[in-house]
């Protein structure tokens, strides 16, 4: 009897234990199915390749054949019809290259492929939440993977483990072709805004007037950049050596504020026909990171690296002011860290809505810019009155 206890329990705990597995088993399908989910429905999120017309309101990607992601692989535009005559292009951020190191380090430095971009296109100021002006509008979405704040037009060659290897800094060709692709679709519209995040805010400094030649029907026309501001003595050389961007954008770049040049440069070219805004946050956290890799070739972020940012920042609105009549600024304040006091980067995209310290939301400032009310917000921030 005893041998035979022994050996039922030893078979119960082997049945036991396959239980147990199995219920492990079950647990990491069922958790990896809604991992799967998750980044489908975020990360990893794809809108159908638009064929046809499209229909009002739904999201689109727009395949463009001889687009290409600085590694090669595939680029695509992204689109939403809306009801009003009225359209936003919008330039996605994520980093940059400004030297054969920072292009050899890739995603170190900047977006190098597609992937999460159709999910970022559903929020902020592409979201269709009633409180949204912009919901109506159509989106014409530029994408961001070529590290060269979609100016560039070339290629920059390398050698890598014996075989040579390219990255596309084809920036400028990818949003060139995509908007000759989706413009049959646009129509004829009577407002136009420019804008951006990040990378694209640079991008909608130096890209503005080339939107605007291309909406010659918009007679009401925005222009606004969020959270763009890095100062590198070099730009004019990494615009024409690294990039290869088109020389009536490069031919601008005179100091190292990139934003600064192209935003005065428009003013001059365009004057009071285009309102012109700016946006950042007082000590942000990315952008100081980039500029201390500029500085000292390592990338960080502490409070002095931010008291730095702020200075800089403080220039800058008094640049922009000087050089610019009637510009709108707005410095905020957001996720602000308790020992540094560093900000987050960027608002289009996310908290766009929220009033962030002051009288209206990035979303309300901008959205009465259009209807030609032009504010200033923030500047207690940095000391400075508005």
């Amino acid at each position: 009897m005893h041998a035979n206890d022994a050996a039922a329990k030893a078979t119960r705990k082997r049945h036991w234990g396959r239980r147990v597995l199995l219920i492990i088993a079950i647990a990491i399908i069922v958790l990896a199915a809604a991992i799967v989910i998750f980044l489908k429905s975020t990360f990893l999120k794809s809108f159908p390749a638009l064929k046809g017309e499209p229909a009002i309101g739904k999201w689109y990607s727009v395949p463009i054949s001889e687009a290409k992601s600085s590694d090669g692989s595939e680029w695509h535009g992204i689109f939403r019809k809306g009801t009003a005559n009225k359209v936003v292009v919008y330039f996605f951020g994520g980093g940059v290259s400004i030297t054969g190191e920072t292009s050899e380090g890739g995603t170190q430095f900047f977006a190098t492929t597609m992937l999460g971009q159709d999910f970022v296109a559903q929020g902020g100021i592409g979201s269709i939440t009633e409180d949204n002006p912009f919901q109506d509008w159509t989106f014409i979405v530029i994408p961001y993977a070529s590290g060269d704040f979609h100016t560039g037009t070339g290629e920059y060659h390398y050698t890598k483990n014996g075989k040579d290897t390219v990255v596309y800094h084809n920036g400028y060709n990818n949003y060139s072709a995509y908007l000759n692709e989706i413009m049959p679709y646009v129509g004829e519209p009577d407002t136009l805004l420019v804008t951006g995040f990040s990378a694209g805010g640079f991008a909608t400094s130096l890209l503005a007037d080339d939107v605007i030649s291309r909406f010659p029907s918009a007679q009401n026309v925005t222009v606004c950049v969020d959270s763009s501001l890095l100062l590198y003595d070099s730009w004019h050389d990494s615009a024409v050596n690294l990039w290869q961007s088109p020389e009536e954008i490069s031919d601008r770049l005179t100091t190292n504020n990139i934003v600064l040049d192209s935003l005065t440069a428009l003013y001059h070219k365009r004057g009071d026909s285009v309102k012109i805004l700016f946006d950042c946050s007082y000590r942000d956290d990315t952008l100081q990171q980039y500029q201390s890799y500029i500085d000292s070739g390592k990338m960080d972020k502490t409070k002095e690296l931010g008291d730095q940012f702020e200075e800089t920042l403080s220039e800058m609105v008094r640049g922009l002011k000087e050089n610019i009549p009637g510009v709108g600024i707005y410095i905020w304040s957001y996720n602000e860290d308790k020992e540094t006091h560093n900000t987050q980067h960027t608002i289009l995209s996310s908290n766009v809505f929220d009033k962030l310290g002051n009288e209206k939301s990035v979303c309300e400032w901008i959205y009465d810019a259009v209807n030609g009310e032009i504010n200033t917000f923030g500047l207690g921030l940095l000391g400075e009155a508005q």
